[in-house]
């Protein structure tokens, strides 16, 4: 399990994201987001096999703006409750 983070302070648009990890999309401010079930949101965690993707997403951020972290369930189900 892992979560991926958009330090929207940091980001400023350069999408390299993008083209590594469909789940990074461009909101309407000109931002990266992650897709997830049909909204967008900056942090949200996956349990899946795509775990390389979002660290090659992370990688390619030439600002440092995306974080990949491993999580436990407890973790995560703590973080999306506070989430609003």
């Amino acid at each position: 399990m892992y979560r991926i983070t958009i330090d929207r302070g940091a980001c400023d648009g350069v999408f390299a994201c993008l083209v590594r990890d469909d789940r990074f999309v461009e909101d309407s401010e000109g931002l990266a987001a992650l897709e997830v079930d049909d909204s967008q949101a900056v942090a949200a965690t996956f349990d899946d096999d795509r775990r390389e993707s979002a660290e090659q997403a992370a990688a390619a951020c030439p600002l440092d703006a995306i974080t990949v972290e491993s999580v436990d369930r407890e973790t995560a189900a703590a973080t999306e409750e506070a989430e609003p």
